[in-house]
């Protein structure tokens, strides 16, 4: 952290707090955020922190954007799809051709457009080329059939980066990513907004495709077949961040449960001067400041461009399984107010499980790991 960092921190707390934090009750029930939110993200120059200022971005790195995702973790956000949003960007801005890079990524940082990209399939989740949704070429572009499913952002994108099949014979050389866009396109469908056991307002959806329409250079890279490549190379920023959230959330969960067990009473004393109570937290606190210090790390290896798919793996399974860990232990120490969904520390509980499911089931991450031993 240094004056600028802290000076972003300062104006996203403020944003969270008057445009994010006060809307959240309704954005469960309606199951997505207002499509404004992302303009007024954009203004203030959050959506794509660390995309370079010639593309719209605003210029930073990895710690900018790290910052931002942990003030949304720090106040309870799972609605804002800032996270999927980003990854799109990086994808663009990294796989793409300078025309999509040019095109596309101003907008993004606008918030003029939402992303989401597209995988998993309802009979292809983590197992990426087992998937069935086929794109072909004509003479005005492709076309693509097939649905997705459990897409982020998928109700409200305006740009969806889709993984289909090009050449079905072909294997995972096959796989191609196309940059679909939805307004206007007759063939393109949002199913239902799924409904989650937690972070319920974030718009996860089904998605249709019926001869959905693709412009012919809209193949990210511009080549075909490069689609799995381009995904193995960009999924370690994908988890990188999903490691930043769960550290924001541990933090988040042990503050919140120090202040509780200093206010609650039980047999005439707080529960913190209880020696069960002071003992969990004393484990909760030093696994946090573990997790803090290798998130901080992997943070400078990826400003540094030394982040590989085994680190991220670590960062991804190992936080997001101690982040389950420790909002249960906090849960516990609540009692029965840890039941309930007024308190936020329940609602971080049913948000947290999928953390070890989305970005590559955790036991997908342990097997790249185990690939390097």
């Amino acid at each position: 952290m240094d004056a600028e960092l802290e000076g972003l921190r300062d104006a996203t707390r403020r944003f969270v707090a008057s445009e994010v934090t006060p809307h959240q009750e309704r954005w469960r029930k309606q199951q997505h955020v207002d499509r404004e939110l992302w303009n007024k993200g954009g203004e203030m120059g959050i959506l794509l922190a660390d995309i370079p200022e010639q593309y719209g971005g605003s210029g930073g790195t990895f710690a900018h954007q790290a910052v931002v995702f942990e003030e949304l973790g720090y106040a309870g956000d799972m609605a804002f799809g800032i996270h999927v949003h980003a990854i799109v960007a990086h994808y663009i801005l990294n796989q793409g051709t300078e025309a999509q890079k040019l095109k596309y990524l101003p907008r993004l940082a606008s918030g003029e457009m939402v992303a989401a990209i597209a995988m998993s399939e309802p009979g292809a989740g983590s197992d990426l080329k087992g998937i069935r949704t086929t794109a072909v070429a004509g003479a005005d572009g492709y076309r693509v059939n097939g649905s997705k499913t459990f897409i982020s952002n998928g109700y409200l994108a305006d740009l969806i980066v889709v993984v289909v099949k090009t050449d079905a014979d072909a294997g995972h050389k096959g796989v191609s990513l196309l940059l679909l866009e939805t307004r206007d396109n007759p063939g393109f469908r949002v199913g239902r907004i799924l409904e989650k056991v937690g972070q319920k307002g974030q718009d996860t959806c089904e998605l249709f495709f019926d001869d959905a329409h693709v412009a012919l250079d809209n193949v990210l890279g511009g080549v075909e077949g490069r689609g799995f490549s381009q995904l193995m190379t960009e999924l370690p920023y994908e988890r990188t961040i999903l490691g930043v959230a769960g550290v924001a959330a541990i933090e988040r969960a042990l503050q919140l449960t120090i202040e509780h067990t200093r206010e609650r009473k039980a047999f005439g004393q707080a529960l913190i001067e209880m020696q069960n109570t002071r003992f969990v937290l004393a484990e909760i606190k030093t696994e946090a400041t573990i997790a803090r210090i290798f998130i901080d790390r992997c943070i400078e290896d990826m400003i540094a461009g030394r982040m590989d798919a085994v680190r991220a793996s670590m960062a991804k399974y190992w936080i997001s399984d101690l982040q389950c860990k420790v909002i249960d232990q906090c849960v516990q120490l609540f009692g029965g107010y840890g039941y309930m969904l007024e308190y936020p520390i329940a609602q971080m509980y049913v948000d947290a499980r999928v953390q070890r499911i989305y970005g590559g089931a955790n036991e997908i991450m342990k097997e790249i790991i185990a690939r390097s031993l």
